[in-house]
């Protein structure tokens, strides 16, 4: 079944909310300046700020369904609108990572009594904690079909990825034979997205989202909060990304750099902040080949995460601080 071919559900305002939630993750990770990626008035050749924004805003129809229709169907819905606005892949790594996201926390928030026209609140969030909800998220994963992998593969060729390459088994080039969480366990060593899958989010639930946690408690606004996020993942595992497209040497060295970065105080300082700017302008060329994409995108779960729990409405700063 393709997006076009979805059967019409009745959403609910809390799911809504939900799937709200999703797209300003979206555009928080995507507003952000993070080195290496797209950011207001740091375009790639194809690819413009404007694109990022056009597909969050695309995907919101799709996604408040998620929590009634298979998760296969939401990943090929929403790929499938996106590419109505955008002439590139900006949001597939997004997608195959905030479906399941707002699948199971639809699944969690009627677990705990919130009844179809309840909207989200912080009464809702404090139910739904990470453990709530990454326990709803191991069902939705464990319970993918074939059917699944197959919309999840078309989606996968429409956005056509960079540095995609051959696998040797249930390779997106031909139909599935196996669950979308089996395909993605089989890609977990060279996908980041496919680890999150294989892992129940792994790196989601406990590097990212408690590192943009600890940022905005620490005060910092959500850009500079995002990046410090962006550059604590990426020092700590190479991008996928980067190392499909460029080698693991290359991969390698970007993720010294953020932690070198971090080192000099990040986001947090005068030093930090000019390190950052150097990092990003290394990392630029016209074919983007150290484009840390994969991070980007789970640093924008992380902050759907984090939005879910009450995360909008912890104290934050205007400015990053400027010792």
């Amino acid at each position: 079944m393709s997006g076009d071919e979805q059967s019409p559900v009745d959403v609910s305002p809390g799911d809504r909310q939900i799937a709200a939630a999703a797209q300003l993750a979206c555009l928080l990770e995507a507003t952000a300046p993070k080195p290496g990626n797209v950011s207001p008035g740091r375009h790639f050749a194809d690819a413009r700020f404007e694109e990022f924004l056009a597909s969050a805003a695309a995907i919101g129809p799709a996604l408040a369904g998620a929590g009634q229709r298979p998760l296969g169907v939401t990943i090929r819905a929403a790929v499938e609108a996106t590419s109505a606005w955008s002439r590139s892949n900006t949001n597939l790594g997004l997608v195959l990572l905030l479906t399941p996201l707002v699948k199971a926390a639809s699944i969690a928030r009627r677990r705990v009594g919130g009844h179809a026209d309840r909207p989200w609140s912080p009464e809702l969030a404090e139910a739904v904690d990470d453990t709530t909800l990454r326990a709803a998220l191991r069902g939705v994963l464990a319970s993918t079909s074939v059917d699944d992998a197959r919309n999840a593969y078309a989606a996968i060729r429409l956005a056509r990825p960079g540095g995609l390459g051959r696998a040797e088994g249930q390779d997106v080039a031909h139909e599935p034979t196996v669950g979308l969480l089996e395909t993605m366990v089989l890609a977990s060593g060279r996908d980041g997205i496919a680890y999150e899958y294989a892992t129940a989010f792994e790196v989601t639930f406990e590097l990212a989202a408690p590192a943009l946690a600890a940022a905005r408690t620490d005060g910092l606004s959500w850009d500079a909060a995002v990046v410090e996020t962006f550059l604590t993942v990426l020092a700590a595992r190479q991008d996928t990304h980067i190392a499909r497209r460029s080698g693991g040497r290359l991969a390698e060295e970007v993720s010294r750099r953020a932690a070198a970065a971090l080192a000099a105080g990040g986001v947090r300082t005068v030093t930090g902040r000019r390190t950052i700017d150097e990092m990003d302008a290394s990392l630029r060329d016209p074919a983007n080949r150290a484009n840390p994409g994969t991070t980007a995108d789970l640093t924008a779960a992380a902050i759907f995460v984090v939005l879910l729990g009450g995360g909008w409405h912890t104290a934050g700063g205007t400015h990053a601080a400027t010792r």
